[in-house]
């Protein structure tokens, strides 16, 4: 799998490409658990959220890598 992927003659890195999509879905997941008052079960709601947006990076990494 190619470690950059050409944009307009500029290489840009794959990982650059995953942490866009994976920011994309964070906010449409994080929007929906909004909308269903998820943070009332949760300790620490800013906790929750940054290790939800970790597991989707490292999880579409290791998807793309492997």
């Amino acid at each position: 799998m190619p470690r950059e992927i050409p944009v307009f003659d500029a290489l840009i890195p794959t990982l650059l490409l995953i942490l866009i999509g994976s920011a994309l879905i964070f906010v449409l997941i994080d929007q929906l658990l909004r909308d269903v008052d998820w943070d009332r079960f949760v300790w620490h709601p800013a906790l929750f959220r940054f290790a939800l947006f970790v597991i989707l990076f490292s999880g579409l990494g290791l998807w793309w890598y492997s």
